[in-house]
């Protein structure tokens, strides 16, 4: 018995870590279009339920589908409307692992090529001609899922003098009694290890050695559903209402579905027995009758609830209260997901591309405060733009400091090089954005100064400045277009910026010589040198957002 436990464990190691491998190396070879699509491909709950089931089918993990909703959710990036949607299509997804299981698993020996499978992934990890770790890994995790799924089939062979078996068969047999101890049973077990797929993997292996009935085997996939959800609610702890109301969502409709169909369970399995031939209750068909059923709950699941997606949110969202505060940009908080970093290590650096976005986005709108402040220039700018400016500007300070942490704590994770190189470029464009936050605010100081000082500049000054800080605007907002993206800028666009970039320094210098001129002929000494300090300032910006562009090059 314990030689069996033995046995077990290590071939149920070996089924979770190929699945994990497959699914990061899939997610590695698709890049971050994955993670793209998921925050994107959202727009109504049909299309959201399209995505979070093609998604899983890809990734073969909706633990991982789920974790990354959360954390998209908690970033803003993904309403609670469009995440309900996603939800149900993962539920599905995730079935196909039963299928490829009762379709590969058994009919011929699998293992025999799954050793060169997993030889030849690992060549594409290594050779560097063709090197191709996402696929090779893939391609490594797909092999060991089959070696572990053969182990398991020979722990599990049905032998009736075994401990094993004769303990089973204790359960099993017992009306409601043991349909209510196989739910529970697949509700712990999927939580620990943290995976439905491999335990519906188990159930059709044990049904396939004839070890479980059908009745039981069942009720085992029934409860899986229920405990696959604690990645969901362990991804969204400490996040925001909408994050815990997803998981929420999960959580509660899973519940139900199983809920209710305990109650009409002989009718299901019925309707399971219609749609695949054989009497599963002799064992005839049995892994197919499982792998249907499983797929059946799921659907059956979406067809009642997916019609009712804006009433489940609103009800959420009187069971979970909005958070207490609202977001504001003083105090910033950005906290490094671990159950993301490990199911879905490509979706943290996603959410930093997020994070990027929202940094570009408050360096715009300081210039665009400073713009409009200067265009008027007296004391509403100190009373209103420049406490603006200043509360900005700290709060990107915090950004800097906390963004580059977390990017750091990302080069620790196992990437594809494409995420790995963003990383660095995010590292890069972080500290540039910072200098332009800074010298934001440095003009503004300037301006401040002069107004408190009763320095006046003439309207011919302020009329020379409006079109020198347009072009600097200009530079910016392209920046920040692509920045948002983290797209690489091609030839034409990095001239363009080169073009843009070279204005700024012609028109500097000319302001220069202007203000130059003005003081030789007796000008406001300290209006000049305010002038010319705010001119250098706006030049130093494009010069920053130059340097950007060269790193998107």
């Amino acid at each position: 018995m314990f030689l069996k436990i033995i046995n077990f464990a290590g071939s149920l190691c070996f089924l979770l870590y190929g699945m994990k491998l497959m699914s990061d190396g899939i997610q590695k070879s698709a890049g971050q279009k994955l993670q793209k699509a998921l925050s994107f491909m959202t727009g109504n709950r049909f299309v959201g339920l399209l995505t979070g089931c093609v998604l899983t089918m890809i990734i073969q993990s909706s633990g991982a589908t789920t974790v990354m909703l959360v954390s998209f959710v908690n970033a803003g990036l993904v309403t609670l409307e469009q995440s309900i949607g996603v939800v149900f299509g993962a539920n599905i997804g995730t079935t196909i692992t039963a299928w490829i299981v009762v379709l590969f698993g058994f009919n011929f020996k699998i293992e025999a090529f799954a050793i060169p499978l997993f030889g030849l992934g690992y060549l594409l990890t290594i050779i560097k001609k063709i090197k191709n770790e996402g696929v090779g890994q893939a391609m490594m995790g797909f092999g060991l899922l089959f070696i572990g799924l053969g182990w398991l089939s020979a722990s599990f062979k049905f032998d009736p003098n075994s401990q094993f078996t004769m303990f089973m068969e204790t359960l099993q047999g017992h009306g409601a009694f043991s349909i209510i101890l196989a739910v529970i049973v697949g509700i712990v077990f999927t939580a620990m290890i943290h995976s439905s797929s491999a335990m519906s993997a188990i159930v059709i292996t044990m049904a396939y050695n004839a070890i479980i009935s059908w009745e039981f085997g069942a009720a085992i996939v029934m409860g899986s559903a229920i405990g696959s959800t604690v990645d969901a609610i362990m991804a969204a702890a400490g996040s925001c209402a909408n994050a815990k109301r997803t998981a929420t969502v999960h959580l509660l409709c899973n519940s139900v579905s199983v809920f209710v169909l305990l109650i009409f369970f002989q009718p299901f399995l019925a309707i399971v027995d219609f749609l695949i031939p054989g009497n599963a209750a002799n064992g005839e068909n049995l892994i197919y009758h499982i792998a249907m059923l499983n797929t059946a709950f799921k659907v059956l699941e979406t067809l009642a609830f997916i019609p009712f997606t804006k009433q489940i949110a609103a009800i959420l969202r009187k069971i979970i209260k909005d958070d207490k505060f609202e977001e504001d940009k003083t105090v910033y908080k950005l906290e490094f997901n671990n159950e993301l970093a490990a199911r879905s290590p490509e979706g943290c650096v996603f959410r930093a591309q997020k994070e990027i976005t929202t940094f570009s986005e408050n360096v715009v709108q300081m210039y665009d405060d400073l713009q409009a402040g200067l265009a008027n220039f007296d004391n509403t700018f100190i009373e209103y733009h420049h406490p603006l400016i200043l509360q900005l500007e700290n709060y990107c300070d915090q950004m800097q400091e906390q963004l580059t942490a977390y990017l750091i704590k990302c080069q620790h994770l196992h990437l594809s090089d494409s995420a790995k190189d963003n990383i660095h470029l995010m590292l890069r464009l972080v500290g540039e954005m910072e200098s332009m936050a800074d010298g934001c605010l440095s003009i503004s100081i300037q301006i401040k100064k002069a107004l408190e000082k009763n320095i006046k500049f003439s309207q011919e000054d302020i009329d020379n400045l409006i079109p020198y800080f347009e072009l600097g605007r200009q530079l910016l907002y392209f920046i920040h277009k692509n920045v948002s993206k983290i797209q690489r800028l091609t030839p034409e666009e990095y001239q363009f910026a080169s073009e843009l970039e070279e204005q700024i320094d012609s028109e500097r210098s000319r302001l220069k010589r202007i203000a130059r001129h003005r003081l030789e002929e007796g000008a406001d000494v300290r209006a000049e040198l305010y002038y010319m300090d705010i001119i250098r300032q706006i030049e130093k910006i494009g010069d920053r957002c130059f340097d950007a562009a060269g790193d998107l090059r």
